[in-house]
């Protein structure tokens, strides 16, 4: 939850002071209001005032007094939706007093089945145009945003440095400061928790569009907490609102929320995959496929180079904590290995708790560059990884053990910087 019960759920930096709640009762008719894909019924664990409230929810409640008046571009995709299962793009299409006027699509694009460039679109339910931030441009060009009183973002996040969404924000973020056009956060939670912070920090040189700020590669913050650090560490001068979600902590996963998952892209298409994914992606340029083009992405990885049990022998011994290996041979229908037998290991999570992805995806590492320093291609790593001082000591096969220790100091300071920027206890 934030800070504390009679803080306003709605948090404004920039050039006017925090502004009061705005109670309110939903003000949308049910024309055009349909279920986005996926987005069923909620967890019957969490019903009620214990399930978490998203952005949008919340604003739904404060009668989108913060919106009202206003010419409204929004940012979203299929993880866009109320408590109610209905898209914010519909929510907002007939939302008293709020005229939105255009849409934005990030990577996978609005429906989030894409894996290739996307191209603008124009939505069948509203008749909206969608303007693509990941075809010809990555950024809101000055003619997508004229006559616009608002950006509006709402997108859930997978919790990790390298997950594109985070940088198309950011992009907007700064497309909105320079036309000072006020920028809205729907807050949601981060699917990995707000508490884990793991792996190296990112080298200053590695800035890019997977890539677009100084963090670890879990950072255990929400999309809203992230916008207000971008905003106060680049010193973008943004108006930026935060609609801050209620009753979520951060000790919580997206599981112990009551929201139910939307796959935010078409290889995380369970909150299993989205908690190994960290680690193990970041073998994918190296050489090693993650299953993609398999009904398992991420819960197994190969190539036709690797034999199994001769993997599963070096990583045994490892004891990787709460992960569970077992061997595994899969045939790619897309990417990498396409239509090529690999072989590999399957991993299972055993305890949430003492799991740790990036722990899991260095043992992997160091494995494979022992066994098959010929085929293995640590040094594309730094891809992802962005820390150079980390490859260079997977290079000279130190224990990942010791190469996580000497995160510890930027990871220190990292929590420091974070901490002012955090909205929930």
């Amino acid at each position: 939850m934030a800070h504390n019960e009679s803080s306003p759920t709605m948090f404004r930096i920039g050039f006017v002071p925090i502004l009061l709640v705005f109670a309110g009762v939903l003000g949308v008719g049910s024309l055009a209001l349909r279920p986005a894909p996926r987005a069923t019924a909620l967890a019957e664990s969490a019903q009620g005032t214990d399930r978490t409230k998203t952005g949008i929810d919340v604003l739904e409640e404060q009668n989108f007094a913060a919106l009202r008046g206003k010419r409204v571009g929004l940012i979203t995709n299929q993880t866009g939706v109320d408590s109610q299962g209905r898209r914010t793009i519909d929510v907002l299409a007939h939302a008293d007093g709020v005229k939105l006027v255009a849409l934005f699509s990030p990577e996978h694009g609005i429906a989030g089945q894409l894996d290739a460039k996307v191209g603008n679109d124009t939505d069948s339910a509203t008749g909206l145009q969608i303007f693509s931030l990941y075809g010809d441009t990555r950024r809101p060009s000055d003619q997508m945003l004229q006559g616009l009183d608002a950006l509006v973002f709402d997108i859930q996040g997978a919790g990790v440095r390298f997950y594109t969404f985070i940088t198309t924000m950011g992009y907007c973020m700064e497309a909105a400061a320079k036309h000072k056009i006020p920028f809205f956060v729907l807050d949601r939670p981060d699917p990995l928790g707000g508490e884990k912070i793991q792996g190296p920090m990112l080298d200053p040189s590695r800035i890019s569009f997977v890539g677009y700020f100084r963090l670890p590669v879990i950072y255990g913050m929400t999309l809203g907490e992230l916008a207000r650090m971008f905003n106060g560490e680049n010193k973008m001068g943004l108006d930026l609102h935060v609609i801050a979600m209620k009753n979520w902590r951060r000790s919580q996963t997206f599981d112990q929320t009551g929201l139910t998952w939307i796959p935010p892209s078409p290889n995380l298409r369970t909150l299993n995959e989205a908690l190994l994914y960290p680690g193990i992606e970041i073998l994918q340029p190296a050489g090693v496929s993650v299953g993609r083009g398999t009904d398992a992405p991420f819960e197994q990885l190969g190539a036709p180079w690797i034999h199994s049990d001769v993997l599963l022998n070096s990583l045994t011994p490892r004891q990787i904590p709460g992960v569970s290996l077992a061997s595994a041979s899969f045939t790619p229908s897309d990417g990498l290995y396409k239509g090529e037998v690999c072989a590999g290991v399957k991993l299972a999570i055993t305890d949430h708790d003492a799991f740790d992805s990036i722990r899991t995806g260095l043992e992997i590492t160091d494995a494979l560059h022992r066994l098959y320093p010929e085929r293995f291609q640590v040094t594309k790593l730094m891809d992802l990884l962005a820390s150079q001082t980390t490859l260079d000591a997977l290079i000279q096969y130190q224990a990942p053990a010791g190469i996580i220790v000497s995160w510890d100091s930027d990871l220190a300071d990292f929590r420091a910087l974070r901490a002012k920027y955090l909205l929930y206890d």
